[in-house]
């Protein structure tokens, strides 16, 4: 079974402040469930962030430590981010969008893959808490900047 899952909420924040803190891999562990570190392992070919550039993060997932390496394959702020694993435990590709919305930004992330290992047993129950774990990532990012720009 393939997990394919994507979440989407608008965010009260023009699109450029939102893709700016989403798209910063130093801010993974503050509004991306269960990341508790983020490392740019491998800067682009042209320095710094951007295609090609690897980041290494190590979260909990399911009550288990994941260490991962997202390699990014197209960066295009402040509309794409898309990132594939070249290692860790199962096959991911992860899609962050924003676009302008008349309320501020539609802010999306997609997550696909296929589970490896054990979690290829629980692709069900994985799915689902994907969805979960994506649902209050966009939550707790919209209440990092929404908080942010009220002064808290």
């Amino acid at each position: 079974m393939t997990i394919d899952v994507t979440v989407r909420r608008t965010i009260p924040v023009p699109a450029e402040e939102v893709a700016a803190y989403a798209m910063d891999w130093r801010n993974d562990s503050r509004w991306t469930q269960g990341i508790r570190r983020a490392e740019l392992t491998r800067p682009a070919d042209t320095g710094g962030f951007g295609t090609g550039a690897e980041v290494t993060r190590t979260a909990y997932f399911l009550r288990r430590r994941i260490d991962y390496v997202l390699r990014v394959a197209a960066y295009e702020p402040p509309r794409l981010l898309d990132m594939v694993s070249v290692a860790g435990p199962m096959p991911m590709h992860v899609t962050y969008t924003f676009a302008p919305d008349p309320r501020g930004t539609l802010a999306a992330i997609r997550v696909r893959g296929g589970p490896g290992g054990l979690f290829r047993l629980a692709a069900p129950l994985l799915a689902r808490q994907v969805r979960s774990s994506l649902t209050r990532d966009l939550r707790d990012l919209e209440r990092r900047l929404t908080e942010r720009d009220g002064g808290a």
